[in-house]
Order: structure tokens, then sequence, then C-alpha cells
């Protein structure tokens, strides 16, 4: 929807949203007024022709902010008169912005809230579908993660289990040999026994010498 306004002696054709600049206004930044002069206002199906103005429409806007127009060079001069006049001007402008376009009962501002909250539910959407795809395609990939780790755990050679230390205490103290001096000391009575025996085994038995008494 759009309309055609007239301020300041100028026409303009303004849409909500618009911003523009006009002749300076007798108001301050921040206020909303109401545009009068409403020469023709348009939706895309009808066109009302104001005889000046449209009777029921109304275009709102807020004011932004005061600015001053680019300075323009005014001169002037009469031939063989030696009459010369230079003169600047900058004029005071009021940034406007549209905020409503209004005829009869449609409203612009109600038909863009209207889109807005549909394309934000499309938004929405997308986003969960967004979300949803993502959450499948990750379970997807760990899957497949669990999958090859398998695979390359049953493709590895086994490796034996390492043997189990001892003890702390018996690892600490070893074992202490038996003394060789002692084992031989150990040996050699029992030899001597055994020779000793086998030499009283075989020697006959002595007789008793024969003394002078007896004889």
């Amino acid at each position: 929807m759009y309309a055609v306004i007239e301020t300041g002696g100028k026409q303009y054709k303004v849409e909500l949203g618009t911003e523009l600049e006009v002749e300076l206004l007798d108001v301050e930044p921040g206020q909303e007024i109401n545009l009068e002069r409403i020469l023709m206002v348009g939706d895309g199906e009808t066109t009302a022709i104001g005889q000046p103005i449209v009777a029921d429409a109304a275009v709102s806007a807020q004011v932004l902010r005061r600015d001053r127009g680019v300075k323009t060079i005014s001169f002037k001069y009469r031939p063989k008169a030696r009459r010369r006049v230079k003169k600047g001007h900058r004029q005071e402008l009021t940034i406007l912005k549209i905020t409503e376009v209004r005829l009869g009962s449609k409203s612009a501002a109600a038909e863009a809230k209207v889109v807005e909250a549909r394309a934000e539910a499309d938004r929405e959407k997308v986003a969960k579908a967004a979300a949803r795809q993502a959450a499948e395609d990750a379970a997807i990939a760990d899957k497949l993660k669990a999958r090859e780790k398998a695979a390359a755990a049953a493709a590895a050679p086994k490796k034996a289990a390492p043997a189990k230390p001892a003890s702390k205490a018996a690892a600490a103290k070893p074992a202490k040999p038996a003394p060789k001096a002692a084992a031989a000391k150990a040996v050699a009575p029992k030899a001597k026994a055994e020779k000793t025996g086998k030499a009283d085994a075989a020697a006959p038995a002595k007789r008793p010498a024969r003394t002078k008494k007896d004889e």
C-alpha cells in the first residue's frame, strides 16, 4: 500500500517504512504526527484519488531528527550594468519515517505484522528442521565411528598379557644362596663316616697278643 502526500508545497510518494526529507516542520524529534494532505492512496487492487484529498485515509509518521540540506548558490547579474548578486542557501529539513498508511479498514501496519508473524513461523520451522537433521547426522556419524573402532579392534593382533609382578616384599628381598663352605663341611663328615665303616668291615679281627704269663 502506498500514498501520495503533500507537505511544504511538494508531493511525495511514500510507503510503510519510507524515510523522507521534508521542509522544516514545527515538531520535535521522536514525536508522532499525522500528515493531513493525502492526495492519493493505492493498495494494488483499488486506488482512491482525492478531490483534492482522500477523505477516509490517514498517513502517520515519526519524526527522526532535524537536518540541513546541501548548500545551493544563487548568482544573478545584469549585463552592461555592473550588477552581480551571489547568495548561498541551506534548507532546514525534517526527517520523517512513515509508520502507517490506512485507507478505510485496510491498514498497512497490520498487514506487515501478519506477514512478519508468518515469516517468523517459517523461520522457526526451518530452524527446527535443521536442528533435527543435524541431530540425525550426528547420530549416524557416531554409529559409523563405533563400527570403525570395532573393526579396527578385531583386525589388530592380540597381545599376550604381561606377567603379574610378585609382591613388593618378595620382589624387594631376593632369596639368599646357601654358602658353599657350609655345604662342603656338611657333606665331608658323611663321606668320612661311610669310608670308615667300609674299612672296619673289610679288615679282619686282630688276635690279642700273647703275654709271658700265658706261656
